[in-house]
């Protein structure tokens, strides 16, 4: 049974990890396999938080954000089967949680209201002020003891950008009630 909070550990580790490291750090190479991941921000930002990837079907006929996040995430939570006979609580806790990543994920770019809600953390990773901050999607865990936890959502700070935008002349299409990060 101690697989159970060891498997919670392992995944929302591998969150951040991943994260930060490969669809970021890697992902900012136009040639790389993780670049995907900044299509994904610029639709989330265009399109406050929606991304209309995930209106797709799940195999569309074209690799997209959706289809490319389950596979890499199938693939990380395959790698932990071969551990099944002698950690099977483990094993079933990283498959759960894999699962619950996509889930999560996939409801917080089709309903930007929830993921404020319920996701406050993944809604700050890609609408505040940094999106090198905020890695976890499903719990902030690793985001506080990492010290990457920086709070946007119902803050003072979210107020007065809003404000902004919504007194702001627009000169060209609205891309977002967002100022645009550097990317």
């Amino acid at each position: 049974m101690i697989g159970i909070p060891l498997g919670l550990l392992a995944a929302n580790g591998a969150e951040w990890v991943i994260h930060k490291h490969l669809l970021h750090r890697l992902g900012r190479r136009k040639k790389s396999i993780w670049a995907f991941h900044w299509t994904h921000h610029r639709s989330a930002r265009k399109g406050e938080l929606i991304d209309d990837a995930y209106h797709r079907p799940f195999f569309a006929p074209e690799w997209n954000t959706q289809s490319l996040e389950a596979v890499w995430i199938g693939a990380a939570a395959a790698a932990f089967t071969p551990l099944l006979p002698v950690a099977p609580f483990f094993v079933g806790t990283t498959w759960a949680c894999a699962l619950r990543y996509l889930r999560l994920h996939r409801r917080a770019h089709l309903d930007p209201e929830w993921a404020r809600e319920h996701l406050p953390w993944h809604f700050d990773h890609h609408m505040g002020p940094d999106q090198e901050a905020n890695w976890c999607v499903t719990h902030p865990f690793f985001d506080h003891v990492m010290g990457t936890r920086k709070p946007y959502a119902f803050t003072e700070r979210e107020a007065r950008d809003q404000l902004r935008a919504s007194v702001r002349p627009r000169t060209r299409a609205p891309v977002g009630s967002y100022p645009l990060a550097a990317e």
